[in-house]
């Protein structure tokens, strides 16, 4: 996360004189055809937010999510399909920690758990476009991918009653977000926000069917905010 602090603030300076030429009464327009590339990589920093949406047997108290700011770091293939139209990969590595609170447990050291993630993310997605105004062009990105959560512990014969808080190993999801391309002298930037949302139960149920972890639980699934700074 500092390395990605040190990275947006070194830039700081191009980004404002960009922002100076691009607001101006007749700005310079830089990289003019850089879009018309058929393909073209990048990679991307950025944070991230997880949750969890649950949904119970019985109406009862909540699961209570408390969730961190998490880093990702990937690549970005584009491939031109039209003038306005795009399709993305964006394979990336994301980190985050989500701290749960099972209620009706007691001891707060059982009622605690820290699920500690580390996403591998394969999304595809359809970038679409407006027209560019100078040096700025807005976007819209949605698609489906998968994921594989490498510390879902789902080989671990233990549960929760270890100290062991399961989740399946690969999800599949679908993302929705929005961003703005913005044109510099020297390459094109690019941050967006989107939001990701899981199709499947994740969650590993413990070896006692009557756990007060995860009996009353009908499904566990994520959902996350993405914000991406990306440089092509």
């Amino acid at each position: 996360m500092r390395k990605s602090l040190l990275i947006i603030v070194l830039f700081m300076p191009l980004l404002a004189k960009a922002q100076f030429h691009m607001f101006s009464k007749d700005p310079i327009i830089n990289l003019e055809n850089f879009d018309n590339q058929r393909v073209h990589w990048g990679y991307f920093l950025g944070f991230n937010s997880y949750d969890f949406k649950f949904e119970y047997k019985n109406v009862g108290p909540d699961v209570l999510v408390n969730s961190t700011i998490g880093f990702n770091v990937g690549l970005v293939g584009n491939l031109r399909l039209h003038k306005h139209i795009d399709l993305r990969f964006e394979p990336g590595l994301y980190f985050n920690q989500r701290n749960l609170t099972f209620p009706g447990i007691a001891n707060p050291v059982d009622a605690l758990r820290e699920v500690k993630s580390t996403y591998l993310h394969f999304p595809l997605l359809v970038k679409l476009s407006s027209v560019r105004t100078g040096n700025i062009k807005p976007y819209v990105v949605a698609g489906v991918g998968t994921a594989l959560n490498l510390a879902s512990n789902a080989d671990a014969k233990d549960d929760n009653a270890n100290n062991r808080f399961r989740m399946i190993k690969n999800t599949n999801f679908y993302e929705l977000g929005f961003g703005i391309d913005l044109y510099l002298q020297y390459f094109k930037f690019s941050p967006s926000i989107r939001g990701v949302f899981s199709f499947n139960d994740e969650l590993i149920r413990d070896n006692d069917p009557n756990s007060p972890w995860t009996s009353n639980i009908q499904s566990m699934s994520t959902r996350a905010i993405f914000i991406n700074f990306t440089f092509h």
